[in-house]
């Protein structure tokens, strides 16, 4: 175990070097946890256990971010999305991959309905009155994210516990700034009244599996259990249950022969910073 302090470093520096430790004492002593402060965003949450996958670990990770989520029955902006990832090894299988906001809905997703000038799901966001809302600009004029599971009728005390989990092992454990308190990730976000600690917080950890069960014995029923769900009978009007990290697999096969698709708000935002740096942007189609 140990605590790292990120030096107000780019999170994407500080969030590989914490993971590399983590993952370093478990393939010495079993198991490896690295909590961090003094850091900031460290990109997407579930880059850091697809790393132990490859060493065929179990790994983990975790982070809070700027408030964007009410809790559960709040009216106000006090918790990040702050996600939580990890990843199982399979055998021939592809690997079970989870990588999940604590928020009913990532921020960018309520950035692209903005873009797009589309109303979101009820149970997503609210008002700054604390009233639930489908129009995306009162979210962000004052208003907040759900937790995952929205109200207490459909488990929003759940999610609201998962990121208050998140929260406390990445910010209280580490000696970073929790809840509110968290630094704004962008100029145009609010400023915390106060700091109660160093930066924004991570926490990975790494197992070696042979610590518990023979690891090509585990690796074999991972891919049992996946193909056991696959099998499972659909829900009318579906092809069945996914397998954590289907999506993203198939997205990423798509994209990779057809590109990325953007919608125009987003190709103008990437024109006016190429027109700024002098850095090309080639685009295939506008």
């Amino acid at each position: 175990m140990a605590t790292v302090d990120g030096d107000n470093g780019l999170g994407l520096v500080v969030g590989p070097k914490a993971n590399e430790i983590a993952m370093e004492k478990a393939e010495k002593y079993g198991s490896g946890w690295v909590s961090v402060c003094h850091s900031n965003h460290f990109g997407i949450a579930g880059y850091y256990p697809l790393k132990a996958l490859e060493r065929d670990l179990i790994g983990w990770a975790m982070t809070n971010s700027t408030k964007l989520v009410a809790p559960l029955w709040g009216a106000e902006r006090m918790l990040g999305t702050n996600p939580i990832a990890i990843a199982f090894p399979g055998y021939k299988e592809p690997p079970i991959v989870i990588d999940m906001a604590t928020s009913a809905a990532a921020y960018g997703k309520i950035e692209i309905a903005l873009r797009k000038k589309t109303e979101l799901p009820r149970g997503w966001i609210i008002d700054k009155e604390g009233r639930m809302t489908t129009d995306p600009q009162k979210m962000v004029n004052g208003g907040a994210l759900l937790p995952l599971g929205s109200d207490r009728e459909s488990g929003g005390h759940k999610g609201y516990a998962l990121g208050a989990m998140v929260d406390i092992l990445c910010c209280v454990l580490s000696g970073a700034n929790w809840g509110p308190f968290a630094p704004p990730f962008a100029l145009r976000q609010e400023i915390p009244t106060r700091s109660v600690g160093k930066g924004i917080g991570h926490f990975f950890g790494a197992m070696q599996i042979d610590g518990f069960i023979d690891k090509e014995e585990f690796k074999k029923q991972i891919d049992e259990w996946i193909r056991v769900f696959r099998s499972t009978k659909p829900a009318p009007g579906t092809n069945g249950p996914l397998i954590p990290g289907d999506p993203e697999r198939e997205a990423e096969a798509v994209r990779s022969k057809e590109g990325i698709p953007l919608i125009r708000p987003v190709v103008d935002d990437l024109l006016d910073i190429s027109r700024k740096t002098g850095i090309p942007f080639g685009i295939d189609k506008v």
